[in-house]
């Protein structure tokens, strides 16, 4: 038999996804895979229902229904501060995934290098691999993880194409700052490189910390691919709507990428959509305070039971540090606590370069109230059950 592709030998499945299956299998609490077990906003499910008798049921246009990218400018014009074109600078992707994966495609060419902060969500490092893309490591550091600005700008002198930036950052929470993302945007300019940014969790940001956008930065508009997506801001992860917000110029290599990739994000979704586009501030601010909530909520259980564990300033997960209980498979580790404890969780080695750091777990608090003091409950009999000797 003829040979497989070598590029797909070089990287495993998501094992974010693999672990909500091993959940599914032992019925556990999935604190594993980031969507919500509570519904979408109400004004939005009416809206669908409404929609499936309005006849949106064919193609949309290719890179997006018009209503549906003229509702996203209007929102997103607001807070990147500038008016964004819905006619040539958006195109409307099957999810962020798609829209992270056409952004590399529309700027990488094969053997250009990407700088990507470890550690990353596990898409990043696949993208670039399939984008036949060169991925350079620079280490987001614990507790706070912050960057050291020497090794940054080491990275930036191996003249890389593009930096992926995810801000809040999956999986570890950081809310980069604006002097952070000033100084990474005086190298981009520097070293005449693409910033891909990856920005689902705009919305979920915890007080003091301050979400900035990175193409609202001086002189960082024409060479910004501002990645977006609609699951995390209106709990809609299964509805798989994304976008790309980028120059023209770009916007037009990307718009043919996306054609070919999936041709178009579902046409019902979209119009449906446009009502949550529509959201005031209030809507934002009141998110932003469930979450504040949820998370006080989740890691005040973790601190009771002792479990060691970061303190997010954005999105919605928490890395725990299983030290103590003597696994050298993080892997393993999970697969234990699923099984045995009852309790989903992601092995920390699967967002680190080479899976290099294995004492983290990540779990995640968009769950309802009582699904979090379940999956609480549940980890109180972890060091009984888990904890070699």
């Amino acid at each position: 038999m003829a040979e497989l592709s070598a590029r797909c030998g070089t990287f495993t499945d998501s094992v974010i996804r693999r672990m909500t299956r091993i959940c599914q299998k032992y019925g556990a609490v999935n604190l594993s895979q980031g969507f919500p077990d509570f519904d979408p906003p109400k004004e939005l499910m009416d809206r669908l229902s409404q929609v499936a008798y309005e006849g949106f049921h064919q193609y949309s246009i290719t890179w997006g229904a018009r209503n549906f990218r003229e509702a996203l400018a209007a929102k997103q014009s607001k807070l990147i501060g500038r008016d964004i074109d819905p006619e040539g600078e958006i195109v409307v992707t099957s999810g962020s995934t798609e829209a992270m994966m056409a952004a590399m495609l529309t700027v990488t060419n094969p053997g250009d290098r990407v700088i990507v902060f470890s550690p990353f969500y596990e898409n990043y490092a696949a993208d670039a691999i399939l984008s036949g893309a060169e991925p350079v490591f620079v280490n987001l550091n614990p507790p706070e993880f912050g960057f050291n600005r020497e090794e940054l700008e080491r990275a930036f002198a191996l003249k890389p194409k593009a930096l992926i930036l995810c801000n809040p950052s999956n999986p570890c929470g950081k809310v980069f700052t604006r002097d952070e993302l000033q100084y990474i945007a005086d190298l981009a300019v520097k070293y005449d490189v693409f910033v891909i940014t990856d920005e689902v969790y705009e919305h979920i940001v915890f007080p003091p910390n301050v979400h900035t956008y990175m193409s609202s930065l001086p002189g960082m508009w024409d060479r910004t691919i501002s990645c977006g997506s609609l699951s995390k801001t209106y709990s809609v992860t299964g509805w798989r709507l994304g976008y790309i917000i980028a120059p023209k110029r770009i916007i037009d290599y990307a718009r043919k990428v996306h054609d070919f990739l999936t041709v178009g994000a579902a046409a019902p979704l979209q119009e449906a959509a446009v009502t949550a586009l529509k959201f005031g501030e209030e809507y934002y601010k009141s998110l932003q305070n469930e979450y504040l909530r949820k998370r006080e909520l989740f890691v005040n259980g973790l601190d009771r039971i002792g479990l060691r564990h970061t303190v997010p300033q954005g999105a919605y997960y928490v890395l725990v540090d299983i030290s103590e209980f003597g696994y050298d498979d993080d892997l393993k580790f999970c697969e234990d606590l699923a099984s045995v404890v009852g309790v989903g969780a992601v092995p920390g080695s699967s967002f680190f370069k080479n899976g290099s750091v294995k004492n983290y777990i990540r779990l995640h608090f968009a769950k309802r109230d009582e699904t979090l003091l379940e999956a609480l409950d549940r980890l109180k009999t972890v060091r009984e059950k888990l904890l070699k000797h």
